[in-house]
């Protein structure tokens, strides 16, 4: 499959340890008194790669994740979705982060189903992630490739390649933007993106207003421009 990307980023972040992190991004932190992490949240619209899971509606979804001071770690979710028949949608990963040549690194795996899908439908699917990320004194930058061999539904194999940009507004607030493409068999290609604003409230507690996009809006619903609000408890 031939992957586009048409877009450079830069990316800048201000987030201390003690505030609530982003999810998919947790790291080991040795002042914390246990290797354990929970995360726990939900939104407006469940939107990931500018489209969205639930059918325009709202989600919610909860992760645990144990990580070791030598970077492996392994996590289960849940999310609520709509789609091939199912609502909830679970996930087991195992992951590495380290660093390397003035980089940090995180690469995975992990194993997807759909509960109670519709007979027939593809209910499972493995997914390979690795990425780059780097400071840049406040800044954090962020470029991520996805593949799966054969993904959920009735979509073959898909590759996502994004850029994330992140920098500091004020004490505990940061804007960010995402810019990505994915490439599908038995499915559309199209280029995602978002842009938005989060902040931490408390050490814990995080908001988030976000609008996602799609350049293929005339494919349907999910594909369509939307302003998503979110909320995410990380302890």
């Amino acid at each position: 499959m031939r992957l586009v990307l048409s877009a450079l980023t830069a990316l800048l972040c201000a987030a201390t340890p003690a505030l609530a992190q982003d999810r998919d991004n947790a790291r080991y932190n040795g002042e914390r008194p246990s290797h354990w992490s929970f995360e726990f949240g939900g939104g407006t619209d469940n939107r990931s790669k500018g489209t969205s899971k639930s059918g325009t509606e709202p989600y919610v979804f909860g992760e645990v994740q144990w990580n070791t001071a030598s970077g492996f770690y392994a996590d289960a979710e849940f999310e609520t979705i709509d789609s091939s028949g199912s609502s909830v949608e679970t996930e087991v990963e195992a992951g590495w982060q380290f660093s390397a040549a003035g980089l940090d690194f995180d690469t995975s795996i992990s194993r997807k189903w759909r509960l109670d899908a519709d007979p027939g439908q593809d209910d499972d699917a493995w997914e390979y992630q690795f990425d780059i990320l780097r400071d840049f004194g406040p800044v954090d930058t962020r470029l991520r490739l996805e593949h799966s061999p054969d993904g959920l539904g009735s979509t073959r194999a898909t590759t996502w390649v994004e850029a994330r940009v992140r920098w500091p507004l004020a004490d505990r607030l940061k804007a960010s933007a995402t810019l990505g493409r994915r490439e599908q068999d038995n499915g559309p290609d199209y280029t995602g993106w978002n842009a938005g604003v989060a902040w931490a409230i408390t050490d814990t507690t995080a908001l988030d207003l976000r609008w996602h996009g799609t350049d293929i809006a005339d494919e349907g619903e999910q594909y369509e421009d939307a302003l998503v609000a979110s909320v995410l408890i990380a302890f």
